[in-house]
């Protein structure tokens, strides 16, 4: 029987799984309940410009993410302005901390970054550099998983090594407090970016809205390859068939041979309910916690520029800065981020709007009061990325149904390149299995 799958979910992994699926010519159907596509990393409108939910940045080493936007770019290839930017690494915290990778081969690049930090003592810069070598000696492999406070104190990576660089990366990229971190997860991340190639540890800034940058473009790209995209859509049901699976919208019910439920995973208990081959998968989300993430737009003057497209912060609850203004020629435009749990979640949006313009304003004296602000709290983000946390896999034990998001198991974290990668695996599996 002809394949014809459907796809529940529009984010990243949803949408990843079908253009992968398309790409090799196989009838996809994807569903999003919403009217907007890319999940939670999608383009939130004010007033006359485009914002995100998050300001999401990729990797170097996130090769499946910047496979999947070429692939579905490939139509506008010359034509349209750059997605996004590439730039080397740099860490920099005015006033405490920087540190940029050197042009310079593997591991040169990183060593000599690490031995030239500026906020950092002597004996600090040779205790990080022990570190990354003690780490590849094992592989970045750990006997037992550990939390990333243990590992770092194992290995007396604290002080400013921890407050300005161990810290805020695992923030970032895990977004969970390093006293319930995984280590292992954290350890996944450092071994791809800043153990991989030179160009792995670049950081890729979008300068277009989250939607514009993958979700859209996908969407076009399944739709020339004879898929469909259903918005505003969203699934209620599955029954399974002798044939498959039937799905059941508000408007009407479809019935098809694959599925890949690529939703929430606080989504996944509703759909499988009569599904007793889900249980465990069900059971396995069910123990998760989450974590938020805050963004704090503020408008300044057009002539307010930072020193850099990107800066940490350090001292209070705002822990980076993005001037959109040299991302997305929205002049005077910064969004701060405030990852993970933390007191800012107590605060009223304004409050919390006036604290990070005070914490702007101790680094960048010139700021004057912003013109408007906008809070967009995304309060489950992501999972809580903890110690031996169980995912479930993208495979299941009912045939022909798999689960595609960045909760599913993985090495990464909960992230774009995450959700992507399992998306990816989903469309394999269901084509490998011709």
């Amino acid at each position: 029987m002809p394949k014809h799958v459907a796809i529940i979910g529009g984010g990243y992994a949803g949408l990843a799984a079908a253009v992968e699926l398309a790409r090799n010519h196989v009838p996809v159907t994807l569903y999003e309940s919403a009217r907007q596509l890319g999940g939670r990393a999608r383009r939130v409108d004010h007033q006359d410009l485009k914002l995100d939910n998050g300001q999401h940045i990729l990797i170097g080493a996130y090769h499946e993410t910047l496979r999947m936007i070429a692939l579905v770019t490939q139509a506008d290839a010359g034509s349209s302005p750059p997605l996004y930017l590439r730039l080397a690494l740099e860490l920099t915290v005015p006033g405490h901390f920087s540190l940029k990778a050197a042009p310079l081969p593997k591991p040169l690049h990183l060593a000599v970054a690490l031995l030239s930090a500026h906020g950092l003592r002597f004996y600090e810069r040779l205790q990080a550099v022990r570190f990354m070598l003690a780490m590849r000696r094992e592989q970045f492999m750990l006997p037992e998983d550990i939390s990333v406070a243990a590992l770092l104190q194992q290995y007396r990576q604290g002080g400013n090594l921890q407050r300005f660089l161990w810290e805020p990366l695992c923030i970032a990229a895990l977004n969970t407090p390093i006293t319930t971190a995984s280590a292992q997860v954290f350890l996944n991340v450092l071994k791809d970016s800043l153990d991989g190639a030179r160009a792995a540890s670049d950081l890729i800034v979008p300068c277009i809205d989250l939607s514009g940058l993958f979700p859209d473009r996908a969407a076009a790209y399944i739709t020339r390859h004879g898929g469909h995209v259903k918005t505003g859509s969203g699934v209620d049901k599955i029954e399974s068939t002798p044939a498959g699976f039937k799905l059941f919208t508000q408007d009407q019910a479809d019935e098809f041979t694959h599925v890949v439920c690529a939703t929430p995973p606080q989504r996944l208990a509703q759909l499988t309910a009569n599904m007793p081959e889900l249980a465990e998968s069900a059971r396995m989300v069910a123990d998760f916690s989450y974590q938020p993430i805050y963004t704090v737009y503020l408008q300044y003057p057009p002539d307010a520029s930072l020193p850099q497209p990107m800066l940490g912060l350090t001292g209070g609850c705002s822990q980076w800065v993005f001037d959109r203004g040299q991302t997305h020629k929205t002049p005077g435009l910064l969004a701060v981020i405030i990852s993970a749990e933390g007191e800012h979640q107590n605060l009223e949006q304004n409050e919390l709007a006036h604290r990070v313009h005070t914490e702007l304003k101790s680094s960048f004296a010139f700021l004057p009061e912003p013109s408007w602000h906008k809070v967009i709290a995304e309060k489950r983000a992501t999972f809580s990325c903890n110690v031996n946390l169980q995912r479930p896999g993208q495979v299941t034990p009912l045939k022909h149904f798999y689960l595609a998001g960045d909760y599913t198991a993985g090495a990464y974290p909960a992230t774009l390149e995450a959700a992507v990668q399992s998306g990816v695996k989903c469309a394999n599996t269901i084509l490998e299995n011709r």
